[in-house]
């Protein structure tokens, strides 16, 4: 809802939805309605995504269905549902937010989010299988992986008060955080027409996380 406020105080308009990604019928209301209302559906954002901070040895039935449900099944539900629409209209394309985890493991404590790194770990492949699905009908999807970025994902974890331990800086090549407008951009990007040759593919925007 903030959102869509922030669109139209800048002149723009919005619609907002409260949705479960896991709720089929919920999902495909939504998806319906923004088309009605602007006569189409260009384009999809899977940015639904949660984290418990919890061990192998703590992780329990329930967190894991909870985290994999929401952050890879929700995906696959979005997608699933909006492709119909999005057949219809041109261009078209999907963008999902998958993170530098589906590559490695981050563990400076000694343990690391087995159901996370599961989770986005299948968000990349099924980011290609979408991919060589929905070439036939037009609509490119891509994914993004960011790195260490400032935002209140993590629980407990203050974007305005964080300070960045000396172990993330060491690892970035870029010596800062990365903020949501980073992330934005590249999403963007995927989106636009600029991109219009690229599909089945992951941006990793992390700093030069990887790299190293």
């Amino acid at each position: 809802m903030e959102t869509a406020d922030l669109i139209a105080a800048a002149g723009g308009e919005a619609l907002a939805f409260e949705v479960d990604v896991r709720d089929r019928p919920e999902v495909q209301t939504a998806l319906g309605s923004s088309a009605q209302r602007w006569g189409g559906l260009n384009y999809v954002v899977n940015n639904a995504g949660i984290v418990t901070m919890s061990s192998l040895e703590n992780l329990t039935d329930e967190e894991w269905d909870r985290v994999v449900d929401v952050n890879l099944k929700g995906q696959f539900i979005v997608t699933q549902s909006a492709a119909p629409l999005l057949a219809r209209t041109s261009p078209s394309a999907i963008v999902n937010l998958s993170t530098v985890e589906a590559e490695v493991v981050v563990s400076s404590s000694g343990f690391a989010q087995p159901h996370y790194n599961a989770s986005k770990g299948g968000v990349k492949m099924l980011t290609k299988a979408c991919a060589v699905e929905l070439a036939g009908q037009g609509t490119r999807v891509n994914a993004v992986a960011p790195g260490p970025v400032l935002t209140g994902f993590i629980p407990g974890v203050d974007p305005v008060t964080f300070e960045i331990p000396n172990v993330v800086l060491d690892r970035l090549l870029v010596k800062r955080m990365g903020q949501p407008e980073d992330i934005a951009a590249a999403v963007s990007f995927l989106l636009s027409d600029d991109a219009s040759f690229i599909t089945g593919t992951q941006l990793v925007v992390d700093g030069g996380w990887l790299a190293r």
